[in-house]
């Protein structure tokens, strides 16, 4: 089970959240989140994706991103269109398009972005678009239709360690590639808890 720690933002906290070895490490490229990147990515290990979120935004922006940053993959938290995603993959980054959901969903919306990217990210629909504090209800993943891999988001913390390792036993789970989080591990915006993230990991190590 692959891990994704996103929105980061201080620099010494990107290091030492980088020793912990998470398999993706987020950088949210959106004016309007507390958690807005505008420094420079610092060397990271071998072995971890950058990856650069953006909300609604021009192909040139991301494409300058991608060449600045040197960033590993793409994640669409908007409402980008299947256009916009076909033309981000002559990048030849991993695309990752992302729906919100809460209580109910409407998987027929997903299957146009079936060959245009290459993974599902679902996260909580609230009032932010993203980094909003709490999960959705991951029952509605027993009627995922898709065998594309998903990155699962949305208020996932420490306490919810037992949920998690319930989930990943579970039919639902099958396609879920990586767990993916963010605010419920922060002393503040952008500031990431390290011995938090460490035992979450580590709760992780059960399904690699």
């Amino acid at each position: 089970m692959k891990l994704k720690v996103c929105g980061m933002k201080y620099q010494d906290n990107i290091k030492a959240v980088a020793k912990l070895q998470p398999d993706y490490l987020g950088f949210i490229f959106y004016k309007k989140s507390p958690r807005h990147f505008e420094d420079n990515i610092p060397e990271l290990p071998k072995g971890i994706k950058k990856v650069g979120v953006f909300v609604d935004e021009e192909v040139e922006f991301i494409v300058d991103h991608i060449e600045k940053h040197q960033l590993d993959a793409i994640q669409l938290h908007g409402n980008e269109s299947t256009e916009i995603c076909k033309l981000l993959q002559s990048t030849n980054k991993e695309i990752i398009k992302v729906f919100a959901m809460k209580h109910a969903f409407n998987f027929d919306v997903i299957k146009p972005y079936e060959d245009v990217c290459d993974y599902f990210l679902f996260d909580t629909k609230g009032k932010l678009p993203g980094g909003n504090g709490y999960t959705f209800d991951w029952k509605i993943l027993k009627s995922y239709p898709s065998t594309k891999p998903y990155f699962l988001s949305g208020g996932i913390g420490l306490e919810n360690t037992e949920d998690i390792l319930s989930f990943l036993g579970r039919q639902e789970s099958k396609y879920c590639y990586a767990i993916d989080v963010n605010s419920k591990f922060e002393l503040k915006p952008g500031l990431k808890h390290i011995e938090k993230l460490e035992k979450f990991k580590n709760n992780l190590r059960h399904f690699e």
